[in-house]
């Protein structure tokens, strides 16, 4: 029986696209956590990126505030993934015997769970204008692998049962 093969088209996403509301382990209390923009008119317009940001715990009450101006991506494997802003862990992460698998909130994850899964994966034409690097072309080669697909998706499956967790 063959099974239809599954598309994937890059919608040309990068980091910047998920970062509004990243879901990151309190350092206080170890329970979810989230990073959002600071309530209040920062300026109006401008790069929805650098504005200031809150890392708020419904655990503990925790919350910091970040101005927001320097964020700094780490994008290899090796290590937990952390969040741009606060340097904190991210929530949603396994590690696979290839690395760390991690994303910085459930659209994200969803992303490389339809990359993965995809049996025919597509780019933009190398012509065409755009973004050329987007986080699909960042990832690590390990998870590109059709080899790989299984464990890849078996680190993403622990990764939602961690959400249901108590």
């Amino acid at each position: 029986m063959v099974l239809p093969s599954r598309r994937f088209r890059d919608p040309r996403s990068t980091a910047y696209d998920f970062i509004d509301a990243v879901m990151v382990r309190c350092p206080d209390c170890e329970k979810p956590a989230y990073v959002i923009p600071a309530p209040g008119d920062f300026g109006g317009g401008g790069w929805s990126q650098s504005r200031p940001r809150r890392l708020v715990c419904g655990g503990c009450g925790l919350a910091r505030v970040c101005s927001g101006r320097s964020l700094t991506f780490r994008w290899g494997t090796a290590n937990p993934g952390r969040d741009p802003y606060f340097g904190a862990r991210l929530w949603l992460q396994a590690e696979t015997r290839h690395g760390w698998l991690w994303a910085y909130n459930l659209e994200h994850l969803d992303l490389i769970r339809r990359y993965v899964e995809a049996s025919v994966r597509e780019r933009a034409p190398w012509y065409d204008t755009g973004r050329k690097m987007t986080l699909v072309a960042r990832l690590p080669t390990w998870i590109k692998r059709a080899k790989n697909r299984d464990e890849v998706l078996r680190a993403v499956d622990r990764i939602h049962a961690s959400l249901v967790a108590p």
